[in-house]
């Protein structure tokens, strides 16, 4: 029976090619998008599970009032970790650990590379898996373990133990052991090798200094609970260590754990509260995903049911000679199961194409999992699931006939028999119109944020870290060098990079603060030509100028600052920084060197040619980027021979600001083009089908007189009004929806009336341009041939 069944499917297809087609496409699209979205959210789901302690492990992380909310720091004062290793004992381990960039070097192979100074307990909590080597050289001091790639990249096919290598041209060191690579969905996996945190101490001043320091929050603290212990407990336990201990700060720092399970997924904290994060967007996917295979399901039911009267005589037939109503819903389920399973395997095929181009705009490395069983487990019943919700209203309705009435030819549709697929219809199309408006409301958004001014110019300017001692204290002399190649407009030093913000601090007074605030002000170090090589805005006064040498003790704040400090004359004003007053001589327009949706951080500049660590160069504009480039990099060679002449782009390192809102807004492109194709595509074959049915109604209106354009009007009709129902629908879910996201960013972008407007005007477009085919396709229609038939 099951077989009689399925043969008859088939050859039902067979005979219906055009629907079959439509039916089976858009099936298919729908569920390779629902692979992918099932692809990527389990990749974001199982992010850091690789840690075999991943239930146990946990950052120090602590909350901090520098003005009336809470603020979220992972950064950590180095004396933490032996408090809680020797005080607290629900930690099994504790470990520090400080992400730095190393220029490495082995023979004529020199490599910058970002790694981890970490403490021996590092690698069981993280689970390092060892390769070749042990863990034990974390307990040496000049000693480093590599990765498995860059121990392949340094010594190929050589055995890598006890080779040496030089880190940033200060300290030569042995490899003692290779770990695995750390795997893409894990939070180490720029880590590319590990070096002891006594390397670090020896090697970093700072490090050494801040020892004993517990007000230096410059570190990371990892650790990992003994079975049984809660995160919150151990939470509460812990958050009043500093507050407790001698001369709290004003900021009244709260430590607490940010579990592994959290780090990548819910990060986002607001007055000291876990708010969510990328969670949200998983959800919005996972959603995105159904509604995608949702809508290639109510194409499969739409065509079935219209075409309802075509099989009505079948279904009496069969109902005549004894079939039961059970046999009859059986059959339809099985012309949809063969309809889901053909898709099924057409859907795979499509993912397998797609997912190079997913992966590239989702920035991820995810494969289709072949071999895993689950994966196959998962698919077949997804694949069932699809095939009953596709093919249960059909099966159902088509069933209910009544054999009487259908071989009498009483059965037709009604006024009301429309109504079901109507729903469907406006249902597809709500959805397809809410995601583009989405669309464009992400794109905006971002484009609001790009179009922001930044305060200063990224165009020619690069950095260079000055990772080893060789680019120290030849400030004029390199300068000179670079100035006198012709490629370069100008060029200095500062405290890190103008795209982030490194430095903050509460010491700062100022006539006329109120009593008992702490405000955080950003601090920035930087020489004499930093504003002309990054172009700042000036604003009010003057830039730094070896021309007064007072400016020594002469301090640049920006617009944020002045407006924190309440300054009605800034160039008259002093700013106490550390108990030393400095004479307020310019003010900046606001720089953004943090998050472009936010507000800029209050902020100031001094001059200092010691606590710097990058060089900063604007290329001339009227060179070649390439020519400019190898001339600067001659110059490098002659100070810094024994490394490699690395740098960044400004304009790169800005864009990267936005790379979280790009990728979500082209992911929702991705879908939202499918939804509307899929959409589109039952459109088309609603189209048809009424077209066929209305064959002699047109041949009659034809031969009456009525033109190809009144025809075009009257099957064209009934589907722009569905559509206009949908954008009603869609316009106010959207703007919920829309307008709930953009309050998330402090600096935001508008609803605009015209993005509605102008997706409503595209979607009737569209529309007309899918019916339009078969609508003037039937009014061309000879009506002498389309009326003979009786």
């Amino acid at each position: 029976m099951i077989r009689n069944y399925f043969k008859i499917a088939f050859r039902i297809l067979l005979k219906n090619k055009g629907y079959s087609a439509i039916n089976i496409g858009g099936l298919s699209v729908g569920m390779a998008v629902a692979t992918l979205i099932g692809l990527w959210v389990f990749d974001e789901l199982s992010f850091d599970k690789s840690h075999k302690n991943y239930d146990r492990v946990a950052q120090v992380r602590q909350f901090v009032k520098f003005d009336v909310e809470k603020a979220m720091y992972d950064v950590m004062p180095i004396p933490l970790a032996e408090e809680l290793r020797s005080k607290y004992a629900e930690f099994e381990s504790v470990s520090l650990s400080k992400e730095r960039t190393h220029i490495l070097v082995s023979g004529e192979k020199k490599f910058s590379k970002t790694g981890n100074a970490v403490e021996p307990a590092f690698a069981d909590i993280m689970s390092v898996k060892m390769l070749a080597g042990t863990r034990a050289g974390l307990n040496e001091v000049n000693s480093i373990l590599l990765s498995g790639s860059l121990a392949k990249a340094f010594f190929g096919n050589e055995n890598p133990i006890n080779k040496l290598i030089k880190i940033d041209n200060k300290q030569t060191v042995r490899v003692t052991g290779v770990y695995e690579d750390f795997p893409e969905n894990s939070s180490f996996k720029e880590a590319h090798f590990l070096t002891p945190w006594r390397l670090l101490i020896a090697m970093d001043a700072g490090a050494k200094r801040s020892q004993d320091q517990w007000d230096e929050n410059n570190f990371q603290i990892y650790t990992q609970l003994k079975d049984g212990a809660d995160f919150e407990l151990v939470s509460g336990k812990i958050r009043d260590i500093r507050v407790n201990r001698a001369d709290p700060p004003g900021y009244k720092p709260e430590f607490f754990l940010h579990p592994m399970r959290d780090w990548h997924l819910r990060s986002d904290f607001k007055d000291g509260k876990q708010v969510g994060g990328l969670i949200e967007f998983v959800w919005l996917f996972g959603t995105i995903g159904f509604f995608v295979l949702l809508l290639a399901c109510i194409n499969f039911m739409n065509l079935s049911t219209a075409r309802s009267e075509k099989r009505a005589k079948e279904v009496g037939i069969r109902k005549a000679i004894g079939s039961m109503r059970g046999q009859l819903v059986n059959q339809f389920f099985s012309e949809s199961m063969l309809v889901v399973a053909l898709s099924f395997v057409i859907s795979l095929l499509l993912s397998s194409l797609a997912l190079s181009f997913f992966n590239e705009v989702a920035e991820k490395n995810i494969s289709i999992p072949w071999s895993n069983p689950l994966f196959w487990v998962v698919g077949v019943g997804f694949s069932l699931i699809t095939g009953v919700i596709s093919g249960s209203y059909p099966a159902i309705y088509l069933s209910s006939f009544q054999p009487l009435k259908v071989l009498k030819g009483t059965v037709r549709a009604g006024r009301f028999a429309a109504i079901p697929r109507q729903v469907l219809v406006v249902l597809q199309f709500t959805v397809s119109v809410t995601l583009i408006i989405g669309t464009i409301v992400v794109f905006r958004q971002i484009q609001f944020a790009k179009n922001r001014p930044v305060g200063y110019s990224r165009n020619g300017l690069i950095e260079v870290s000055m990772n080893t001692p060789e680019l120290y204290g030849h400030y004029d002399a390199l300068r000179n060098d670079l100035l006198n190649t012709g490629g370069v407009r100008e060029m200095s030093e500062s405290y890190g990079s103008v795209t982030v913000q490194y430095g903050g601090t509460t010491n700062v007074s100022w006539e006329g603060k109120a009593h008992g605030t702490q405000p955080l002000i950003m601090s920035n170090f930087v020489t004499h030509d930093f504003g002309k090589t990054i172009g700042w805005k000036m604003a009010q006064g003057r830039d730094f100028s070896r021309a007064f040498s007072a400016d020594s003790a002469a301090i640049i704040i920006n617009e944020s600052a002045v407006k924190l400090m309440g300054f009605k004359k800034p160039l008259e004003s002093f700013v106490t920084w550390n108990g030393r007053p400095y004479k307020v001589i310019g003010v900046t327009q606001n720089m953004i060197k943090e998050n472009p949706f936010s507000p800029t951080n209050p902020s100031f500049f001094l001059l200092n040619y010691k606590n710097v660590s990058v060089i900063n160069i604007s290329l001339a504009p009227d060179k070649s980027t390439s020519e400019s480039l190898g001339k600067v990099q001659e110059v490098f060679a002659k100070y810094n021979p024994s490394s490699p002449f690395v740098y960044d782009f400004v304009d790169q390192q800005y864009a990267k600001k936005f790379g979280e809102e790009e990728r979500i807004g082209k992911l929702t492109v991705f879908f939202a083009v499918l939804a509307v194709f899929i959409s589109c595509l039952g459109l088309f074959g609603l189209a048809s089908f009424v077209a066929e049915q209305r064959v002699k109604e047109i041949g009659i209106r034809k031969v009456l007189g009525a033109s190809v354009a009144n025809l075009w009007q009257m099957l064209s009709t009934d589907f722009v009004v569905l559509i206009i129902i949908s954008c009603v629908i869609a316009g106010p879910v959207a703007w919920y929806f829309m307008n709930g996201w953009l309050q998330n960013y402090a600096y935001h972008d508008e609803l605009s009336w015209w993005i509605f407007a102008a997706t409503g005007l595209g979607a009737l477009i569209v529309t007309l341009l899918t019916v339009s085919y078969q609508a003037i396709r039937a009014a061309l229609l000879d009506p002498v041939k389309s009326l003979r038939s009786e």
